[in-house]
Parts: C-alpha cells; structure tokens; sequence
C-alpha cells in the first residue's frame, strides 16, 4: 500500500512535490500554486526491472527503463533513463488502484485517469 513520505524536498521553481511509495511504485507529484497537478512520475518494478511513466502537462507522457548504473566489476555510476517504450498498461492501471487506496483520493483519482488515457496497446 503506498504511504506518502512527509519529509519531501522542495524546489520553489518546481511546484510543490510529494511522495508516495511501497515496495513496488514510487510516485512523485508536481503541483502549482493552484495545487493542480502539473507533472508526475510513476515508477514501477522496484528492485525488478524498474521503469517510470512520467507525465507533464505541456508534455504529455513518456515511459522510460531505468538504467540503475551497475556494471560489474566496476564502481556504481549513476543511474539514468533509458528509452523504453514497453508499458503494460492494464497491469499497471490495476496494480495502481490497488496501492493507492489509502494516499490523497484527487491524487490517485487524478493518476489513474492519466493511466487510463495513456495511448498503450496493452
């Protein structure tokens, strides 16, 4: 079940962040002055094969692995994203509304309507 961290750092010039999370999503909101929501990352498949959507009200989405900077035999680097545009969709959707029971109704309400309106096959 996500939980939102209440210690989130802030950045005047980004909007207000928050930050929910569980063992398997990360989710990172934006919101304006008007605590509209104007950007979010979900990232799912922690510890997996982790993989964010990402989502900007000028933008639109985007899906992306991340790459977590491992290469063996040598020190971490950091971990960046990489393009990927496989994005399962339903599994996700369903997963989302399960975990999202218990954080900020609007904010998960306004999530899964992003999730539902993504453009996927799946």
């Amino acid at each position: 079940m996500l939980k939102e961290e209440k210690n989130v750092r802030q950045n005047q010039s980004e909007g207000r962040r928050r930050w929910f999370y569980d063992n398997y999503f990360d989710l990172i909101t934006w919101q304006d002055a008007d605590n509209e929501i104007s950007s979010f990352q979900l990232c799912y498949d922690k510890g997996i094969s982790e993989r964010v959507l990402t989502w900007q009200k000028h933008k639109g989405y985007s899906h992306n692995k991340i790459d977590d900077g491992e290469v063996p035999g040598e020190h971490k680097m950091t971990p960046i994203l990489a393009v990927d545009g496989k994005f399962d969709k339903s599994k996700i959707m369903e997963k989302f509304e399960n975990d999202s029971k218990e954080i900020d109704r609007d904010i998960a309400q306004f999530v899964y309507k992003k999730l539902l309106h993504h453009p996927a096959l799946k």
